[in-house]
């Protein structure tokens, strides 16, 4: 005999969608890291990078992490009692995983560094207003994106600093 109730097994499944979203994005970018583009690739290889660039086996951990809290921050908002501040968060949430999802395909897939700024500039938008809308209504959400609006920072600059050094066509496919 289960002892959770119907409603506690609904909350465990919607934590494992929220799961398999951001962590679904995350494999949407791995399949677009192959060949050439892939960071042990050519062309990443040839670009110009900051001193300040991690080294590749840094991502792959640190974005396991944050998607767990990408995933945790909007299942925590979804628990909430049914708002427009909980509909403004979640629609944010998902923007903010659309965006992300698409800056691996942008940077690694079709090469373009100044395209990937630019849509890493709009995910700090909708990522800090996530965080702002989940302050509403489950501070434990904005809180725990916190980590991911640091690194999702540092990569914007770490982004535009490609650009800058690679402007006169080196990142170029």
């Amino acid at each position: 005999m289960s002892t959770t109730t119907a409603p506690e097994q609904h909350s465990w499944l919607a934590a494992l969608g929220f799961a398999a979203l951001a962590f679904g994005s995350a494999a949407l970018g791995a399949l677009t890291m192959r060949g050439e583009g892939r960071p042990g690739g050519m062309w990443f290889r040839q670009l110009r990078k900051p001193a300040f660039q991690p080294p590749d086996r840094v991502f792959a951990p640190v974005w396991t992490v944050l998607y767990a809290t990408i995933a945790y921050a909007g299942w925590k908002v979804w628990r909430t009692e049914p708002s427009r501040a909980r509909t403004r968060a979640l629609a944010l949430w998902g923007t903010q995983l659309g965006l992300n999802a698409v800056w691996t395909p942008l940077f690694f897939g079709a090469r373009r560094p100044a395209f990937a700024l630019a849509d890493v500039v709009a995910l700090d938008a909708a990522a800090i207003g996530f965080a702002a809308a989940a302050r509403e209504v489950a501070p434990a959400a904005a809180r725990a994106v916190v980590p991911y609006l640091g690194w999702i920072g540092f990569a914007t600059v770490l982004n535009a600093a490609i650009v800058v050094k690679n402007r006169h066509g080196r990142a170029r496919p």
